[in-house]
């Protein structure tokens, strides 16, 4: 019997079988060979956070587990371990599905070049998008830079994306060693403290629980999504960010089964969620066209602006002790989580850059290494937007107030007691303002400031004016 030609199907931030057009090609091919490579060299700074490396490893598992112990993994330049492979077996063919970060993009075309000179079918594929970035333009061909005509001229001009794909029936796998092949334990993604074993506690990983977390959401919580996605306290949102940014489920899946939903339910809970999904292609969109995101203003009047070096402070927000419990809990919630509601999120930014000065750029780098769904392109487009610098941003004089935003969104301060429950004996209204309350009240509830619980770090009216005078010296 004449051997099937050998493909191999390299997994990036694909972690599924379902709709997953390279497993589907690689298939299609013949034998498949399925490897991950942990590149750690051409990502550089950029490489992934703890969080993230401690999700990642958890989803290997669940991936390895489906695929029954085939996995091939390997760590190192994805370029020499790809080279080393397609000289060592008979390869015909090489199949991946397309990442839009820079250095990957820099990085796969050299990876790209290198297999086509050796004779090697190379082809990638569109999993983790909606629209390719490059596809959605302005009628002079330019990049969009405000999200509202993105969506509505851009992306929902252009044909509906396309239905998921079911996985493939029958699999013929390679079976034989692979020369190099690490476990997963050896690529040590795992902090060496207790921290991962807290923060595994709150989520299920892998493409199973990421179907499942779906369902529960598309039949029990999508009706009211508009309205409750702003209160933290509600299991209101679809908490799928980890999920979609590992590939443990696609946005084609969700859009199509949102899209039927939308059709059917009278609500607009539904058109909503997909707008947020499609926030995430702006993300991409604005990554793609603007690689300098990351790390640089996209309003570059910002790199005029005076930042404060302020490692005090920065450490008590780092650690959940501004004596502002919305902001307090919400840093709470990400060092225990891995993850930080998204209005939530919005405050902890608007307070780390307006109140206390400090760059964005600090902030999104905490974000990076603290978060099980960091994503170059989400995170860097969200801090640049609530610093006023980015695309379509937030007014640098929108200045959340910590105080307001948790007495509207949190009003019984339900969610800030799950972080902060040294104020759970303090009547609701001074949850969100412990320092506000009487000495009498203070004493009768066991809590003494700047012992139990910290005193505020800072004056919010004085810090807001500060802020408001920097920025216009920017005209």
């Amino acid at each position: 019997m004449t051997a099937k030609p050998l493909s191999i199907l390299w997994f990036r931030q694909d972690l599924r079988l379902s709709d997953n057009p390279a497993l589907n090609a690689a298939v299609a091919a013949g034998s498949v060979l399925p490897i991950y490579i942990l590149d750690d060299v051409n990502a550089g700074n950029w490489a992934m956070g703890a969080a993230s490396r401690t999700w990642l490893h958890h989803s290997l598992e669940s991936l390895n587990r489906a695929l029954d112990g085939r996995l091939r993994i390997f760590r190192g330049d994805a370029r020499e371990v790809v080279s080393r492979l397609a000289a060592s077996l008979p390869v015909e063919s090489v199949f991946w599905n397309r990442c839009y970060e820079p250095w990957r993009i820099k990085r796969d075309a050299q990876i790209k070049s290198d297999l086509l000179d050796r004779g090697i079918d190379t082809r990638s594929f569109n999993a983790s998008l909606l629209w390719e970035p490059w596809s959605v333009s302005k009628n002079d061909g330019t990049p969009y830079r405000v999200f509202t005509p993105f969506y509505q001229k851009g992306c929902l001009s252009l044909p509906t994306p396309r239905q998921p794909l079911a996985p493939p029936k029958h699999i013929d796998w390679h079976t034989s060693a692979v020369d190099g092949s690490l476990s997963i334990e050896d690529l040590e993604l795992l902090p060496t403290a207790s921290w991962h074993q807290s923060l595994c506690q709150h989520w299920q990983i892998g493409e199973a629980a990421a179907a499942q977390k779906f369902e529960t959401f598309w039949q029990a919580t999508l009706i009211d999504y508009k309205r409750g996605r702003d209160f933290p306290a509600l299991d209101a949102t679809s908490r799928l960010s980890p999920h979609l940014h590992f590939g443990e489920i696609s946005p084609h899946q969700l859009w199509h089964q949102i899209d039927i939903a939308s059709l059917q339910d009278r609500s607009d809970g539904p058109a909503h969620f997909l707008r947020e999904i499609a926030w995430r292609e702006f993300s991409y969109h604005l990554l793609y066209h603007f690689p300098e995101l990351p790390e640089q203003n996209f309003n570059r009047k910002f790199d005029r602006f005076e930042w404060l070096d302020e490692p005090v402070g920065l450490q008590a927000w780092r650690e959940g002790r501004t004596g502002f419990p919305i902001v307090d809990a919400g840093m709470r919630e990400l060092w225990q989580t891995g993850y930080m509601h998204n209005r939530v999120r919005m405050i902890v930014a608007s307070f780390l850059i307006k109140n206390m000065l400090v760059h964005w750029r600090i902030g999104e780098n905490w974000f990076w290494d603290c978060l099980v769904d960091a994503d170059l392109a989400s995170n860097a487009a969200s801090w640049q937007w609530c610093a006023g610098s980015g695309a379509d941003a937030a007014p640098y004089f929108r200045i959340f107030n910590p105080v307001l935003q948790s007495e509207k969104f949190d009003p019984e301060g339900e969610y800030l007691l799950r972080y902060c429950p040294e104020l759970s004996g303090l009547p609701a209204r001074y949850r969100h303002k412990p320092w506000q309350a009487s000495e009498e009240l203070l004493q009768a509830s066991n809590i003494k400031l700047g012992e139990d619980y910290p005193l505020p770090m800072l004056d919010l009216k004085t810090t807001r004016e500060r802020a408001l005078e920097r920025f216009k010296a920017l005209a």
